[in-house]
């Protein structure tokens, strides 16, 4: 886990530290000096002691020392800007959050396999442009065409059946939102990874497929899920507390339909693959992508932060070098300045 460069902030709390340790020394010295004599004897048994200079020592390494914490941080300036030209492809998940997404015939769900797989996915990719696309009886955009893989990874972790308030699953829906995703004038070339157990409740799915594939869409479905099918639990705070029922008040028992996500990739001259293999699958997403073209899709300015650090570091150690030199005893020519009356 990388730490964050701004936590060092923190050790500025150590310079009003300092100066209260070094002013309570201050207190002890002559409270013990009074204890050895009076203060004008000692005065005159140690002339060359100044009183400023042990105030500039702390002064000096109190810079110093603020020196190295702001180096520490390491502090940027955006100033510089460079093109950065990207050649990919466009892609979007579409994953289903319906409620039998929450089997648990394929550990540790239906769900959670689907989101290491995409995970996954995700982490191999290069420099292309990936969206999300979450879906029960409707679908719902999570995340638009981004390069930014660290916020999706992070918006898909957060995906539940909790996110779409219509029941059942509607794979027409999920196909249709997710087009509108590409751009119809771009070349880039389009790709939807439909991942799901393959029940739908809705017709129209293979209509949508179809015209998608006017569109140039290329449709990988993957399949989550067993055809002996499992119950789906429902669970409160981790703990099961009862399952799925239908109107008859039967447990429902859900069960994985390759067939219809094999009629959805077919029509748009895709593919599927079952998704209970985790490296099966990324051997077959890997296949799929080396035969799509790429393409420069974008030309993005990027700032380029230079770090500053160097500034800091070299003003601190200047400091520490020029202290080896502060003797706490007077100095001649501030002597005879007599600036804080230190000569009668």
């Amino acid at each position: 886990m990388e730490l964050d460069e701004r936590n060092y902030l923190y050790l500025l709390f150590l310079l009003p530290l300092l100066v209260a340790v070094f002013f309570f020394n201050m207190y002890w010295k002559k409270k013990k000096q009074k204890e050895f004599g009076s203060i004008d004897a000692i005065n005159q048994l140690s002339p060359e002691r100044s009183v400023f200079k042990p105030v500039l020592k702390l002064i000096v390494m109190l810079l110093a020392l603020l020196g190295l914490i702001f180096g520490l941080v390491n502090p940027k300036i955006g100033t510089k800007m460079e093109t950065v030209k990207r050649e990919g492809i466009d892609i979007v998940f579409a994953m289903d959050v319906s409620k039998s997404m929450l089997a648990e015939d394929i550990a540790p769900s239906r769900l959670e396999k689907s989101k290491q797989l995409v995970s996954q996915i995700i982490s191999r990719l290069g420099n292309d442009r990936i969206g999300i696309v979450a879906y029960a009886g409707s679908a719902f955009p999570v995340l638009p065409i981004t390069t930014d893989y660290s916020v999706a990874k992070m918006f898909l972790q957060s995906m539940s059946p909790d996110m779409v308030s219509s029941k059942g699953t509607s794979l027409d829906e999920a196909i249709k939102l997710s087009a509108t995703y590409f751009d119809d004038k771009s070349k880039t070339s389009k790709l939807l990874i439909l991942i799901s157990d393959g029940e739908d409740h809705s017709d129209g799915a293979l209509a949508a497929a179809e015209e998608a594939n006017k569109q140039g869409m290329r449709i990988i479905t993957i399949g989550v899920g067993t055809e002996k099918g499992a119950t789906i639990p429902l669970k409160k705070n981790g703990v099961v507390e009862s399952y799925q029922r239908d109107k008859n008040g039967e447990v429902v028992v859900t069960k994985l339909n390759q067939a219809s996500l094999e009629t959805i990739a077919k029509a748009t001259k895709g593919g599927y693959i079952n998704g209970n293999n985790t490296k099966e699958v990324m051997e077959y997403i890997k296949n799929t992508l080396d035969n799509i073209q790429k393409t420069e899709f974008e030309a993005t300015q990027m700032a380029d932060f230079q770090s500053q650090f160097q500034w800091f570091l070299g003003f601190a150690f200047l400091l520490l070098f020029a202290d080896i030199f502060l003797l706490e005893r007077k100095t001649s020519w501030v002597k005879k300045l007599n600036l804080f009356n230190e000569t009668p």
